[in-house]
């Protein structure tokens, strides 16, 4: 089954402006949420740029990979 039908991605930033304008002291937070628990699977605090960047990949992974892979892939990555 693919990563996008078992898991959510929420991503929150910390202001209004768009991360490249974003201030480097800015934290914006990631998570990985799966569907059918609610369990949050992965957690990331991030300066705007390396969020965005993250963001980007994850729905990338979420749309082409299984949840297997995606868990394999995503589980080494850190904050």
């Amino acid at each position: 089954m693919r990563a996008g039908r078992c898991f959510r991605l929420i991503v929150r930033r910390g202001g209004l402006t768009p991360a490249f304008l974003a201030s480097p002291d800015r934290v914006d937070h990631i998570e990985v949420v799966e569907i059918d628990g609610g369990e949050v699977v992965f957690y990331w605090d991030c300066p705007p740029q390396t969020a965005s960047k993250r963001a980007r990949e994850l729905r990338e992974d979420l749309a082409r990979m299984d949840r297997e892979d995606f868990l394999a892939r995503w589980s080494t990555v850190e904050a």
